[in-house]
Protein backbone atom coordinates (compact mmCIF):
# COMPACT_ATOMS: atom_id res chain seq x y z
CA UNK A 1 0.00 0.00 0.00
CA UNK A 2 2.79 2.26 0.96
CA UNK A 3 4.66 1.58 -2.05
CA UNK A 4 1.12 2.54 -4.35
CA UNK A 5 0.86 5.51 -2.71
CA UNK A 6 4.57 6.63 -2.89
CA UNK A 7 4.59 5.74 -6.66
CA UNK A 8 1.44 7.68 -7.71
CA UNK A 9 1.99 10.48 -5.17
CA UNK A 10 2.27 12.81 -7.57
CA UNK A 11 -0.86 12.35 -9.58
CA UNK A 12 -2.53 11.55 -6.51
CA UNK A 13 -2.00 15.22 -5.15
CA UNK A 14 -2.50 16.57 -8.68
CA UNK A 15 -6.15 14.69 -9.07
CA UNK A 16 -6.68 16.30 -5.53
CA UNK A 17 -6.00 19.64 -6.54
CA UNK A 18 -7.87 19.32 -9.82
CA UNK A 19 -11.24 18.34 -7.74
CA UNK A 20 -10.89 20.60 -5.23
CA UNK A 21 -10.70 23.61 -8.37
CA UNK A 22 -14.09 21.66 -10.02
CA UNK A 23 -15.43 21.90 -6.60
CA UNK A 24 -14.73 25.63 -6.00
CA UNK A 25 -15.53 26.17 -9.30
CA UNK A 26 -18.94 24.92 -9.28
CA UNK A 27 -19.98 26.45 -5.92
CA UNK A 28 -19.52 29.86 -7.41
CA UNK A 29 -20.50 29.59 -10.82
CA UNK A 30 -24.41 29.94 -11.09
CA UNK A 31 -26.74 28.27 -14.27
CA UNK A 32 -29.96 29.74 -15.62
CA UNK A 33 -29.59 33.05 -14.56
CA UNK A 34 -31.75 35.63 -15.15
CA UNK A 35 -34.33 38.04 -14.19
CA UNK A 36 -37.24 36.29 -14.16
CA UNK A 37 -36.02 32.53 -13.25
CA UNK A 38 -33.82 32.23 -9.96
CA UNK A 39 -29.97 31.42 -10.79
CA UNK A 40 -29.04 27.73 -9.44
CA UNK A 41 -25.64 26.51 -8.36
CA UNK A 42 -24.09 24.17 -10.73
CA UNK A 43 -22.68 21.80 -7.50
CA UNK A 44 -27.05 22.06 -6.57
CA UNK A 45 -27.62 20.86 -9.94
CA UNK A 46 -25.20 18.02 -10.18
CA UNK A 47 -26.02 16.49 -6.82
CA UNK A 48 -29.66 16.54 -7.57
CA UNK A 49 -29.08 14.80 -10.45
CA UNK A 50 -26.78 12.22 -8.47
CA UNK A 51 -29.05 11.95 -5.94
CA UNK A 52 -32.23 11.23 -8.03
CA UNK A 53 -31.88 7.65 -9.50
CA UNK A 54 -31.98 6.59 -5.79
CA UNK A 55 -35.15 8.62 -4.61
CA UNK A 56 -37.16 7.13 -8.12
CA UNK A 57 -35.51 3.31 -7.17
CA UNK A 58 -36.89 4.31 -3.47
CA UNK A 59 -40.27 5.18 -4.44
CA UNK A 60 -40.55 2.21 -7.08
CA UNK A 61 -40.40 -0.01 -4.18
CA UNK A 62 -42.37 1.40 -1.95
CA UNK A 63 -45.23 1.66 -4.62
CA UNK A 64 -44.88 -2.13 -5.42
CA UNK A 65 -44.46 -3.05 -2.17
CA UNK A 66 -48.45 -1.33 -1.13
CA UNK A 67 -49.64 -2.94 -4.01
CA UNK A 68 -48.47 -6.53 -2.88
CA UNK A 69 -50.04 -6.02 0.22
CA UNK A 70 -53.48 -4.89 -1.18
CA UNK A 71 -53.64 -6.79 -4.20
CA UNK A 72 -52.75 -10.02 -2.25
CA UNK A 73 -52.22 -9.82 1.52
CA UNK A 74 -55.03 -7.42 2.57
CA UNK A 75 -57.92 -9.81 0.26
CA UNK A 76 -56.39 -12.98 1.98
CA UNK A 77 -60.50 -12.45 3.67
CA UNK A 78 -61.77 -12.02 0.80
CA UNK A 79 -62.88 -15.78 -0.11
CA UNK A 80 -64.44 -16.17 3.32
CA UNK A 81 -66.49 -12.82 2.93
CA UNK A 82 -67.76 -14.03 -0.13
CA UNK A 83 -68.76 -17.33 1.58
CA UNK A 84 -70.54 -15.54 4.08
CA UNK A 85 -72.37 -13.32 1.92
CA UNK A 86 -73.53 -15.93 -0.27
CA UNK A 87 -74.91 -17.85 2.70
CA UNK A 88 -76.82 -14.81 3.29
CA UNK A 89 -78.37 -14.33 0.42
CA UNK A 90 -79.73 -17.98 0.08
CA UNK A 91 -81.10 -17.18 3.90
CA UNK A 92 -82.58 -14.51 2.05
CA UNK A 93 -84.26 -15.95 -0.73
CA UNK A 94 -85.94 -18.64 1.42
CA UNK A 95 -86.67 -15.48 3.10
CA UNK A 96 -88.23 -13.82 0.71
CA UNK A 97 -90.14 -16.86 -1.14
CA UNK A 98 -91.55 -17.59 2.87
CA UNK A 99 -93.12 -13.84 3.02
CA UNK A 100 -94.49 -14.44 -0.46
CA UNK A 101 -96.30 -17.49 0.64
CA UNK A 102 -97.75 -15.51 3.40
CA UNK A 103 -98.73 -12.99 0.82
CA UNK A 104 -100.04 -15.01 -1.09
CA UNK A 105 -101.88 -16.73 1.61
CA UNK A 106 -103.33 -13.43 3.03
CA UNK A 107 -104.94 -12.86 -0.57
CA UNK A 108 -106.12 -16.17 -0.96
CA UNK A 109 -107.92 -15.23 3.00
CA UNK A 110 -109.21 -11.99 1.66
CA UNK A 111 -111.45 -13.93 -1.02
CA UNK A 112 -112.68 -16.46 1.31
CA UNK A 113 -114.24 -13.29 3.94
CA UNK A 114 -114.85 -11.38 0.37
CA UNK A 115 -113.10 -8.11 1.40
CA UNK A 116 -113.54 -5.54 -0.43
CA UNK A 117 -110.88 -2.23 -0.75
CA UNK A 118 -112.04 0.91 -1.92
CA UNK A 119 -110.09 2.98 -4.79
CA UNK A 120 -110.43 6.40 -5.98
CA UNK A 121 -112.12 6.53 -9.33
CA UNK A 122 -112.75 9.73 -10.31
CA UNK A 123 -112.63 13.20 -8.24
CA UNK A 124 -113.99 17.27 -9.48
CA UNK A 125 -111.54 19.66 -8.80
CA UNK A 126 -113.24 23.08 -6.84
CA UNK A 127 -112.20 26.41 -5.79
CA UNK A 128 -112.33 27.73 -2.11
CA UNK A 129 -114.70 30.88 -2.36
CA UNK A 130 -115.66 31.70 0.80
CA UNK A 131 -115.92 30.80 4.54
CA UNK A 132 -118.68 30.85 7.31
CA UNK A 133 -116.31 33.83 8.81
CA UNK A 134 -117.43 32.33 12.23
CA UNK A 135 -115.21 30.49 14.90
CA UNK A 136 -118.50 28.27 16.02
CA UNK A 137 -119.41 27.06 12.35
CA UNK A 138 -115.74 26.19 10.81
CA UNK A 139 -116.83 25.56 6.98
CA UNK A 140 -115.93 26.64 3.59
CA UNK A 141 -117.69 27.55 -0.01
CA UNK A 142 -116.44 26.01 -3.41
CA UNK A 143 -117.53 26.62 -6.42
CA UNK A 144 -118.82 23.69 -7.74
CA UNK A 145 -122.15 22.29 -6.74
CA UNK A 146 -125.43 19.62 -7.75
CA UNK A 147 -124.48 21.02 -11.63
CA UNK A 148 -120.92 19.21 -11.00
CA UNK A 149 -122.40 15.71 -9.90
CA UNK A 150 -121.66 17.04 -6.11
CA UNK A 151 -123.54 15.37 -3.81
CA UNK A 152 -123.87 15.19 0.24
CA UNK A 153 -121.51 13.90 2.09
CA UNK A 154 -119.28 13.46 -0.19
CA UNK A 155 -115.65 13.81 0.92
CA UNK A 156 -113.28 16.50 0.55
CA UNK A 157 -109.37 16.41 0.10
CA UNK A 158 -106.29 18.02 -1.15
CA UNK A 159 -103.02 16.41 -1.90
CA UNK A 160 -101.39 16.30 1.78
CA UNK A 161 -104.56 14.99 3.20
CA UNK A 162 -108.37 15.12 3.69
CA UNK A 163 -110.27 18.75 4.54
CA UNK A 164 -113.75 17.56 5.41
CA UNK A 165 -117.13 16.65 3.90
CA UNK A 166 -119.80 17.70 1.49
CA UNK A 167 -122.24 19.57 3.88
CA UNK A 168 -124.97 21.26 1.73
CA UNK A 169 -125.28 21.10 -1.96
CA UNK A 170 -126.87 23.97 -3.92
CA UNK A 171 -127.10 24.03 -7.94
CA UNK A 172 -123.76 25.79 -8.38
CA UNK A 173 -122.23 25.62 -4.97
CA UNK A 174 -121.42 23.57 -1.86
CA UNK A 175 -120.82 23.93 1.70
CA UNK A 176 -117.79 21.75 2.84
CA UNK A 177 -117.09 20.84 7.09
CA UNK A 178 -114.27 21.02 7.61
CA UNK A 179 -112.63 17.98 10.52
CA UNK A 180 -111.85 20.54 12.69
CA UNK A 181 -115.32 21.87 13.30
CA UNK A 182 -117.26 20.07 16.49
CA UNK A 183 -119.83 18.62 14.47
CA UNK A 184 -117.50 16.12 12.22
CA UNK A 185 -116.26 13.03 12.80
CA UNK A 186 -113.84 10.94 10.85
CA UNK A 187 -112.90 7.46 11.34
CA UNK A 188 -109.38 7.33 12.01
CA UNK A 189 -106.78 4.71 12.39
CA UNK A 190 -102.79 4.54 13.97
CA UNK A 191 -100.11 3.84 11.00
CA UNK A 192 -97.81 1.72 13.01
CA UNK A 193 -100.05 1.11 16.07
CA UNK A 194 -103.25 0.22 14.15
CA UNK A 195 -105.15 1.69 17.10
CA UNK A 196 -108.22 2.75 15.65
CA UNK A 197 -110.23 5.73 17.00
CA UNK A 198 -112.75 9.08 16.30
CA UNK A 199 -111.20 12.13 14.95
CA UNK A 200 -113.37 15.31 15.80
CA UNK A 201 -112.43 19.12 16.27
CA UNK A 202 -112.66 21.25 19.35
CA UNK A 203 -113.92 24.89 19.54
CA UNK A 204 -110.85 26.33 19.11
CA UNK A 205 -110.37 24.57 15.99
CA UNK A 206 -107.86 22.06 16.68
CA UNK A 207 -108.21 18.24 15.78
CA UNK A 208 -107.85 15.49 18.55
CA UNK A 209 -108.37 11.71 18.38
CA UNK A 210 -110.55 9.77 20.73
CA UNK A 211 -111.53 6.77 21.98
CA UNK A 212 -108.38 5.54 22.59
CA UNK A 213 -107.70 4.20 25.55
CA UNK A 214 -105.72 5.36 28.16
CA UNK A 215 -103.76 2.21 28.38
CA UNK A 216 -101.99 2.04 24.88
CA UNK A 217 -99.14 3.67 23.98
CA UNK A 218 -99.54 6.50 21.01
CA UNK A 219 -95.83 7.83 19.81
CA UNK A 220 -95.68 11.30 18.99
CA UNK A 221 -94.98 11.91 15.31
CA UNK A 222 -97.10 8.76 14.11
CA UNK A 223 -99.02 9.60 11.42
CA UNK A 224 -103.00 9.21 11.51
CA UNK A 225 -104.88 7.90 8.38
CA UNK A 226 -108.30 6.77 7.39
CA UNK A 227 -110.04 3.88 8.57
CA UNK A 228 -113.04 3.85 6.07
CA UNK A 229 -114.89 2.74 8.55
CA UNK A 230 -117.18 6.04 8.38
CA UNK A 231 -118.33 4.90 5.16
CA UNK A 232 -117.53 8.95 3.52
CA UNK A 233 -113.91 8.38 3.08
CA UNK A 234 -111.82 5.35 1.61
CA UNK A 235 -109.21 3.47 3.39
CA UNK A 236 -105.50 4.81 3.71
CA UNK A 237 -105.58 8.43 3.38
CA UNK A 238 -103.41 10.67 5.25
CA UNK A 239 -105.39 12.71 7.98
CA UNK A 240 -102.11 14.20 9.87
CA UNK A 241 -99.34 13.83 12.61
CA UNK A 242 -99.72 13.00 16.14
CA UNK A 243 -98.37 15.89 18.18
CA UNK A 244 -99.48 15.81 21.75
CA UNK A 245 -100.57 13.05 23.92
CA UNK A 246 -101.82 13.43 27.87
CA UNK A 247 -104.33 11.32 29.54
CA UNK A 248 -107.97 12.60 29.61
CA UNK A 249 -111.40 11.52 30.79
CA UNK A 250 -113.17 8.14 31.16
CA UNK A 251 -110.23 6.03 30.75
CA UNK A 252 -109.50 7.78 27.41
CA UNK A 253 -106.25 9.48 25.75
CA UNK A 254 -106.40 12.67 24.97
CA UNK A 255 -104.50 13.05 21.48
CA UNK A 256 -104.21 15.93 19.53
CA UNK A 257 -103.25 16.05 15.73
CA UNK A 258 -101.68 18.43 13.55
CA UNK A 259 -103.57 17.89 10.09
CA UNK A 260 -101.90 17.60 7.06
CA UNK A 261 -103.90 19.89 4.87
CA UNK A 262 -103.44 23.55 6.20
CA UNK A 263 -107.08 24.03 6.73
CA UNK A 264 -106.70 27.79 7.64
CA UNK A 265 -105.04 28.69 3.66
CA UNK A 266 -107.26 26.20 1.18
CA UNK A 267 -107.50 27.25 -2.36
CA UNK A 268 -108.19 24.36 -4.55
CA UNK A 269 -109.51 20.64 -3.24
CA UNK A 270 -110.40 17.45 -4.79
CA UNK A 271 -113.98 16.20 -4.45
CA UNK A 272 -114.60 12.37 -4.29
CA UNK A 273 -117.43 11.96 -6.43
CA UNK A 274 -116.91 8.05 -7.07
CA UNK A 275 -115.28 5.15 -5.25
CA UNK A 276 -115.16 1.59 -6.75
CA UNK A 277 -114.71 -0.92 -4.90
CA UNK A 278 -112.52 -3.84 -6.39
CA UNK A 279 -112.58 -7.32 -4.54
CA UNK A 280 -109.39 -9.19 -3.69
CA UNK A 281 -108.19 -12.24 -6.02
CA UNK A 282 -105.73 -14.70 -5.04
CA UNK A 283 -102.03 -14.46 -7.25
CA UNK A 284 -102.50 -17.68 -9.43
CA UNK A 285 -99.25 -17.40 -10.41
CA UNK A 286 -96.01 -19.91 -10.56
CA UNK A 287 -94.38 -19.75 -7.04
CA UNK A 288 -91.20 -20.92 -6.44
CA UNK A 289 -90.92 -23.05 -2.59
CA UNK A 290 -88.42 -23.11 -0.74
CA UNK A 291 -87.91 -27.02 -0.51
CA UNK A 292 -87.33 -26.17 -4.72
CA UNK A 293 -84.50 -23.78 -3.58
CA UNK A 294 -82.70 -26.09 -1.18
CA UNK A 295 -83.55 -29.18 -4.15
CA UNK A 296 -81.43 -26.88 -6.55
CA UNK A 297 -78.13 -27.75 -4.46
CA UNK A 298 -78.38 -31.17 -3.82
CA UNK A 299 -76.69 -33.48 -6.51
CA UNK A 300 -79.27 -35.19 -8.70
CA UNK A 301 -78.97 -38.73 -10.48
CA UNK A 302 -77.88 -38.51 -14.83
CA UNK A 303 -81.15 -39.45 -17.19
CA UNK A 304 -81.16 -43.17 -18.22
CA UNK A 305 -79.39 -42.38 -22.16
CA UNK A 306 -82.22 -43.12 -24.93
CA UNK A 307 -79.78 -45.83 -26.71
CA UNK A 308 -79.77 -48.18 -23.52
CA UNK A 309 -79.15 -52.06 -23.93
CA UNK A 310 -81.78 -54.74 -23.58
CA UNK A 311 -81.40 -56.48 -19.64
CA UNK A 312 -79.24 -59.77 -19.90
CA UNK A 313 -81.02 -62.67 -21.08
CA UNK A 314 -83.33 -60.83 -23.45
CA UNK A 315 -82.86 -61.90 -27.55
CA UNK A 316 -83.92 -59.04 -29.07
CA UNK A 317 -83.35 -61.10 -32.64
CA UNK A 318 -86.26 -63.38 -31.42
CA UNK A 319 -89.85 -62.67 -33.28
CA UNK A 320 -92.27 -62.53 -31.01
CA UNK A 321 -95.28 -64.76 -30.17
CA UNK A 322 -97.54 -63.10 -33.40
CA UNK A 323 -94.51 -64.08 -35.89
CA UNK A 324 -93.48 -60.29 -35.85
CA UNK A 325 -90.13 -59.60 -36.41
CA UNK A 326 -88.32 -58.21 -33.29
CA UNK A 327 -88.72 -54.20 -32.73
CA UNK A 328 -91.88 -54.16 -34.31
CA UNK A 329 -95.46 -54.24 -32.40
CA UNK A 330 -97.79 -56.33 -34.01
CA UNK A 331 -100.92 -54.89 -35.52
CA UNK A 332 -104.49 -56.16 -35.40
CA UNK A 333 -105.75 -56.35 -38.91
CA UNK A 334 -107.94 -53.83 -39.78
CA UNK A 335 -110.77 -55.71 -41.84
CA UNK A 336 -111.68 -58.21 -39.02
CA UNK A 337 -115.28 -57.82 -37.91
CA UNK A 338 -116.28 -58.44 -34.45
CA UNK A 339 -118.04 -61.69 -33.10
CA UNK A 340 -121.63 -61.26 -32.29
CA UNK A 341 -122.67 -62.77 -29.17
CA UNK A 342 -123.38 -66.40 -28.29
CA UNK A 343 -127.41 -65.86 -28.07
CA UNK A 344 -127.24 -65.70 -32.15
CA UNK A 345 -128.57 -68.63 -33.93
CA UNK A 346 -126.21 -70.85 -35.82
CA UNK A 347 -127.36 -70.71 -38.69
CA UNK A 348 -127.19 -66.98 -38.69
CA UNK A 349 -123.17 -67.50 -37.37
CA UNK A 350 -120.55 -65.22 -39.54
CA UNK A 351 -117.69 -65.92 -40.72
CA UNK A 352 -114.32 -64.23 -39.32
CA UNK A 353 -112.34 -63.29 -42.15
CA UNK A 354 -108.28 -63.29 -41.79
CA UNK A 355 -105.51 -61.00 -42.95
CA UNK A 356 -104.80 -63.69 -45.71
CA UNK A 357 -108.79 -64.15 -47.43
CA UNK A 358 -109.34 -67.51 -45.41
CA UNK A 359 -112.69 -68.42 -43.64
CA UNK A 360 -112.84 -69.90 -40.74
CA UNK A 361 -115.92 -71.91 -39.82
CA UNK A 362 -118.00 -72.28 -36.41
CA UNK A 363 -118.52 -75.60 -34.98
CA UNK A 364 -121.27 -78.38 -37.05
CA UNK A 365 -124.28 -79.95 -35.36
CA UNK A 366 -123.75 -83.34 -36.49
CA UNK A 367 -121.81 -86.61 -34.98
CA UNK A 368 -119.02 -85.70 -36.45
CA UNK A 369 -118.73 -81.81 -35.37
CA UNK A 370 -116.10 -83.40 -32.29
CA UNK A 371 -113.66 -85.01 -35.18
CA UNK A 372 -113.88 -82.12 -37.90
CA UNK A 373 -110.33 -80.21 -38.25
CA UNK A 374 -110.76 -76.31 -37.59
CA UNK A 375 -108.46 -74.74 -39.88
CA UNK A 376 -105.66 -72.37 -38.42
CA UNK A 377 -105.16 -68.68 -39.24
CA UNK A 378 -102.23 -67.78 -41.65
CA UNK A 379 -98.52 -67.56 -40.11
CA UNK A 380 -97.68 -64.30 -39.00
CA UNK A 381 -101.47 -63.02 -38.35
CA UNK A 382 -103.54 -63.56 -34.85
CA UNK A 383 -105.46 -65.94 -34.96
CA UNK A 384 -109.87 -64.90 -34.75
CA UNK A 385 -111.63 -66.09 -32.13
CA UNK A 386 -114.75 -68.45 -32.99
CA UNK A 387 -118.00 -68.52 -31.51
CA UNK A 388 -118.10 -71.66 -30.30
CA UNK A 389 -122.68 -71.51 -29.34
CA UNK A 390 -124.73 -73.94 -30.72
CA UNK A 391 -128.34 -73.86 -31.12
CA UNK A 392 -130.39 -74.87 -28.50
Amino acid sequence: MDSILGRYRNLIILVGVLFLQVLGLATQVKRGGGTDVESTRLIRVWAVGAVTPFERALVWGQNSADSLWHNYFYLRGVRAENRQLKDQMEQMRLEQVRLSEDAAQARRLQTLVAFKEQFISRTVAAQVIGSSGSDLSRTVFIDKGENAGIQRDMAVMTADGIVGKVLVVYPSVSQVLLISDQSSGVGALLEKTRLQGVLRGTANGEVVLERVMSDEQVPVGETLLTSGGDQIFPKGLPIGNVTQVSNGKDLFLNIKIKPAANLSKLEEVLVLVEKQERQATADEGVRVRAADILAQRLPSVPEKPAGATPAAGANPAAPNILGNPAGKPAVKPANTPAAKPASAPAAAAPKAVGAAGGAVTGPKSGPDSDSSPTPSAPPGNPQTPVNESSPQ
